[in-house]
């Protein structure tokens, strides 16, 4: 899989993709990330890329020329075909684990970061196929969710991690979240480790760690519970805590 990621400021990637998952993906091929920056296709003497919005406002508004020559020199006639191009902006889709798999079956993404008051209309309507937000809140630019974006598909890609069903284990893969976690020693100033994980009874394990996922969606995510698959079982278990299936 590759990664365009398009920016003012090329320089706020350095060292992000380093290190860990990411850097080892890059080294065995499995992920290719290219940081291109914004300013240098602005062929104006200043290399302007921002402009005051007409009919007035605050702030300063992204040009469409530099960002439409920039991902059309990088993709060339690529650019015609189905290409994943993505806006990142507040006002696009929620980043979710579910759209962080949809994106994983991509072999090519563009993400371009958007800054100031944003980007100009155009972009969004003629060059991007699709926009998202990793949150409700304000960040300085787009940067940042680029960088949570590459993290979170690149942990999807096959032999990214060392653990082929470690993606199927996290929170909210399963639409829950996960439960406690526990290492050596098996007592810590007091505190031990519940017994049935010492206990080498895996299907007790499985049941205690499926009850103990389910135990703190309830208490923290019960929202996440409409959605979840959710067994009979489950739904037992979680009426025992006092869940209304609301």
């Amino acid at each position: 899989m590759r990664f365009d990621i398009f920016t003012l400021f090329p320089n706020l990637f350095a060292g992000t993709f380093d290190e860990s998952i990411i850097q080892r993906a890059r080294a065995s091929g499995l992920v290719e990330i290219e940081i291109h920056d914004i300013r240098a296709s602005a062929h104006d003497k200043h290399h302007t890329t921002d402009d005051t919005p007409y009919a007035g406002g605050g702030g300063m508004v992204m040009k469409p020329e530099p960002i439409f020559a920039s991902v059309e020199g990088v993709y060339g006639d690529a650019l015609r075909g189905a290409q994943t191009i993505i806006l990142l902006t507040p006002q696009g889709r929620t980043f979710t684990q579910a759209v962080a798999r949809e994106l994983a079956q991509q072999p090519r993404i563009g993400l371009i970061c958007g800054r100031y008051e944003g980007v100009d209309e155009r972009v969004r309507e003629h060059l991007a196929t699709d926009e998202i937000s990793i949150g409700d809140y304000v960040l300085s630019g787009g940067e940042i969710a680029a960088m949570v974006i590459v993290d979170a598909v690149t942990r999807l890609l096959p032999g990214a991690l060392g653990d082929p069903l470690a993606p199927d284990k996290d929170s909210h893969a399963e639409g829950l979240l996960e439960g406690p976690h526990y290492t050596r020693p098996a007592e810590f100033r007091g505190w031990r480790v519940p017994d049935v994980l010492l206990s080498g009874h895996h299907g007790e394990v499985a049941r205690w760690r499926r009850q103990e996922s389910l135990r703190r969606t309830l208490a923290r995510r019960p929202d996440l519970l409409r959605t979840a698959a959710l067994s009979e079982e489950d739904r037992r278990y979680l009426q025992d805590l006092g869940w209304t299936g609301a």
